[in-house]
């Protein structure tokens, strides 16, 4: 047994569905801190069963479900599958594989698969008890569990010995045997004190007994009595039922004239009741226009209010405006003399700038001309300098060139002869390499033809293994599809049969009675186990039979008697027999006719099947109960045959002769009728989908074998391309290598080639600079005597003229300061000047935009007295409006209380005739209340 695969999707960090394959040998999963391998160790333990978030690292169960990123949205489960090779069956399977999975979703549901059928998480358990494997075994080692391990409880490390010794599930099966043993026990304490009890309670009981049998014996002669009591009763009604239709039939002649009278009354009600509506229809409107005038009037005496206070406000405006314009003429005479006092003294430092800047330029002038000659002295001494290092430079290079020419001439001799020697040499090496080569080349040809045939084999064989994988994952849907359809209908027919075992849905009565079924042969069974029909007619024949269906058959009278005799004795209730001896086919239905009328379906007996010894009793419950399709047949029927007859329909609906209906939304959820069918229906689909699954199985089985056997195939393939590619590389690599050696011979023969020809022009070159360079030589010591007194004479002019400028420098300096200091001061002058101009001139367009707001006050104060005296005047118009309505309301008012009163007569009038008519037994129609007149 051997760890195959891990298959993870949506938990933690893995977002993608990843499949993590493992071959025989020992894998092992590396990478960087935080790519997630503790995450599969995770995965591993959470498959196996882990409960405890905190072991996860998480706070609950629900962070093992990826909670994505900025870029992905979270996913709504976590699932996680692992595969074990059991070829060699260490686990208790027969399976060659073992696949445990667990999902989990948001909502909380989770659910454990083994080989893809649902399962609980003790069948887990249970399975790798001593492999060592499981969220306890010592396989699966966290971080940090060593630790623990050693430091850790003797308790906790014997745990882990007992795993490894292989006895966890006999100490588990015996912990759990225990406890069944004490749960026994405890259910025999029970007992004993329920026998002890009810021995204790079986005296009170039989005189309770014996009073019940004596209660019996007095209701049957009261029942008697009543029977001779309802008799008479009869008797007298039937007198009084004559005496109370001659009545009736003198008081409908009463009551059909005061209707008569009561319906022209109420013709003059409405009449009245229309008037008194106008009349209010008319009060409303005047007092709608009232309260309209009262509004507008209220509108316009705000719009006076605020025109006023608007008047008021430019009044207030004006005389702040006129303040201010006295303000900015004052502002305006104080800045002008600011502006005349400063224009007096920048005049008067425009003559001193004058002067100042005559004496500044001529200076400048005398300065400039000294610098020029000390400029001209001081390149001319620097360049003879100059060139005097440049000679002595020259002078010694010319020298270091005379060596260098002679050792240069020596080392040219020794190279000529070293290249000679190595042109020799690597004319043989090239000879060679291009032979190495050339069978490089060819091993190269050959080795690339035989990889290419294993490549496509490869890919041929992955490509069927990719097929395989897709036909496997749509078979292991379909399987666990089959699965779930055939755990879903085992558990429901496990139900039914259950059910009918316990004869659930039946009273309890009839379930005491069939529990002596083994122990009386002569019990046949309930009416509902024992016929048969169509799913269509199962809720009409139910309706038809009602609590017949829970009717017992048996052989005779004397099993029934038995039975009646157990139940009395049991006090477990009452119950309905059918003797097949005694009961016997009813009257039978006569009345061919309705057979055939639109919408039957026939008689409920003729549409249920049973075995020919229940004839009797099925024509005795069902033989006059006609089945009709829907209640309009059935109806139309009924009338025409004077409700003679009993009809149920398809959904339930009964007609009984005389007329009576009962129906309703039909709640019979224990389809007592239908519950044989269904078992059957049931038994006959789970056959089917275990034909299926086994089928599915047997075909996924032999997929894998063949799966596992082109996994083999390619795993031979990729071996044996791996060797080729190595010797491929090992071939490209000398090739290369060959190839790469043959053109550096190459190279290095042509650089030699070069290399001698550059030498014979170098010696000629070399002697003929020599020649040049000894006759500079000469040269060069005859300029540096000239150089030398040229550089004495210019340092001595530089000297004087150097004196004569800083005396220039010191007096240009102080002539400047004080123009610098001049022209700020000026500068001062002009920028406050302007600054009072510019203020003069906004405070000029300040005054201008004052007139004319003082202007526009007057226009606006004007316009608004106007619209106040045009408002008064509508204001008068609104009251005298308002005062005609309060008079019209007023009329319309007396107007409808005389109406009212001319009136009162004929309410009078009518409330005797309802008072009459309600005697006379007839409820008057509806009609307004009183009050509301």
């Amino acid at each position: 047994m051997y760890l195959k695969s891990i298959v993870m999707q949506g938990f933690k960090s893995f977002a993608n569905k990843i499949d993590l394959e493992f071959h025989d040998g020992i894998t092992g999963i590396v990478g960087p801190n935080g790519s997630g391998k503790s995450n599969v160790a995770d995965a591993v333990r959470w498959v196996l069963g882990e409960q405890s978030a905190k072991q996860l690292r998480g706070g609950n169960m629900q962070d093992v479900i990826f909670s994505g990123t900025e870029s992905r949205r979270p996913l709504g489960f976590a699932s996680v599958a692992i595969t074990f090779d059991n070829t060699d069956h260490a686990l208790n399977s027969d399976a060659a594989e073992v696949t445990v999975s667990r999902r989990l979703y948001r909502s909380g549901e989770s659910e454990y698969r083994l080989n893809g059928r649902t399962c609980r998480l003790r069948d887990i358990n249970e399975m790798f008890f001593d492999t060592g494997i499981g969220k306890e075994g010592y396989s699966i080692i966290g971080q940090g569990q060593i630790d623990k391990i050693l430091s850790g409880k003797p308790d906790d490390r014997r745990e882990l010995f007992d795993e490894a010794a292989g006895i966890v599930k006999y100490k588990r099966r015996k912990a759990a045997s225990v406890k069944k043993l004490e749960s026994e026990e405890q259910n025999l304490v029970r007992v004993t004190d329920l026998l002890s009890e009810l021995a204790r309670q079986k005296g009170p009981l039989e005189k309770q007994a014996e009073a019940a049998e004596e209660y019996l014996r007095l209701r049957d002669e009261m029942r008697e009595v009543d029977i001779t009591l309802f008799c008479r009763d009869s008797e007298r009604i039937e007198t009084q039922l004559k005496e109370t239709r001659d009545n009736l039939a003198i008081a409908e002649g009463h009551q059909e004239e005061v209707s008569q009278a009561f319906e022209r009354t109420r013709s003059e009600y409405d009449r009245i009741e229309a008037e008194l509506e106008a009349a209010e229809q008319a009060i409303q409107e005047a007092r709608d226009a009232k309260a309209q005038h009262l509004l507008l009037k209220q509108q316009t005496e705000n719009e006076v209010s605020v025109l006023q206070e608007q008047i008021r406000a430019s009044l207030r405006n004006n005389e702040l405006y006129e303040e201010r314009m006295g303000a900015i003429d004052t502002d305006i005479l104080r800045r002008q003399e600011i502006c005349g006092q400063s224009e007096t003294e920048k005049a008067e430092l425009e003559q001193n700038l004058k002067s100042l800047r005559s004496r500044r330029d001529t200076g400048a002038d005398e300065l400039a001309a000294l610098q020029k000659q000390i400029d001209l002295l001081t390149r001319g001494s620097e360049q003879s300098r100059s060139d005097t290092i440049a000679l002595l430079n020259q002078r010694t290079a010319i020298k270091e060139k005379l060596q260098r020419y002679d050792t240069m001439l020596e080392q040219i001799d020794i190279r000529k002869a070293e290249i000679t020697s190595e042109r020799l040499r690597h004319k043989n090496e090239v000879t060679r390499q291009k032979e190495l080569c050339a069978s490089l080349e060819d091993e190269q040809n050959r080795l690339q033809q035989e990889s290419d045939a294993r490549q496509k084999l490869l890919e041929e064989t992955e490509e069927k293994l990719a097929a395989m994988k897709a036909d496997l994952d749509e078979r292991g849907r379909q399987m666990e599809i089959g699965q779930s359809a055939w755990h879903r209908e085992s558990s429901r027919l496990e139900s039914l049969r259950n059910l009918a075992e316990r004869y659930e849905g039946y009273g309890n009565s009839i379930k005491r009675v069939m529990s002596q079924r083994e122990d009386n042969p002569g019990i046949h069974g309930v009416v509902a186990e024992l016929i048969h029909t169509e799913q269509s007619y199962e809720t009409a024949i139910e309706t038809a039979l009602g609590g017949s269906l829970q009717n017992i058959v048996t052989d005779n009278e004397n099993t029934a008697k038995y039975l009646i005799e157990y139940l009395k004795k049991g006090h477990y209730g009452r119950a309905t027999f059918l003797p097949l001896t005694a009961v016997r086919k009813g009257n039978v239905f006569t009345n061919e006719n309705v057979l055939g009328e639109k919408g039957v379906i026939g008689l409920a007996s003729s549409l249920v099947e049973c075995e020919r010894i229940y004839n009797g009793i099925v024509e005795s419950l069902l033989g006059r109960t006609v089945v009709v399709d829907h209640i309009d047949h059935a109806i139309a029927i009924g009338r025409k045959y004077h409700h003679s007859i009993r009809m149920v329909t398809l959904e339930g609906e009964l007609l009984n002769p005389g007329g009576s209906m009962t129906g309703g939304a039909f709640r019979s959820n224990s389809n007592l009728l239908g519950r044989a069918r269904e078992i059957q229906e049931l038994e006959k689909s789970v056959r089917m989908l275990k034909q299926d699954m086994t089928r599915m199985q047997d075909e996924i089985e032999e997929l894998r074998k063949h799966r596992s056997s082109l996994r083999e195939q390619e795993h031979a393939l990729s071996e044996e391309l791996q060797k080729l590619s190595l010797k491929q590389n090992t071939v490209r690599v000398n090739l290369e290598a060959a190839r790469s050696q043959s053109t550096q011979l190459e190279d290095a023969s042509m650089r030699l080639r070069r290399e001698t020809a550059e030498i014979e022009q170098q010696i000629t070159e070399i002697t003929d600079s020599r020649k040049g360079v000894t006759e500079e030589l000469a040269v060069s010591q005859t300029e540096e005597s000239r150089l030398t007194a040229a550089v004495s004479e210019a340092a001595r002019s530089l000297e004087e003229l150097r004196a004569g400028e800083e005396r220039a420098r010191t007096a240009h300096g102080k002539v400047m300061l004080e123009y610098s200091s001049m022209k700020q001061k000026a500068a001062f002058l002009e920028e406050k000047i302007q600054s009072s101009l510019h203020e003069i001139e906004r405070l000029e367009e300040e005054k201008k935009s004052l007139v004319r707001n003082i202007a526009e006050e007057h226009e606006e104060s004007a316009a608004k007295e106007a619209s106040i005296r045009q408002l008064e005047s509508q204001i008068r118009t609104y009251t005298e409006q308002i005062g005609q309505g309060t008079a019209e309301i007023e009329a319309l008012t007396e107007q409808k209380q005389q109406m009212n009163q001319s009136h009162r007569t004929f309410f009078e009038q009518r409330d005797a005739l309802s008072e009459e008519r309600n005697r006379a037994g007839v409820l008057p129609p509806e009609c307004p209340d009183r009050a509301a007149e």
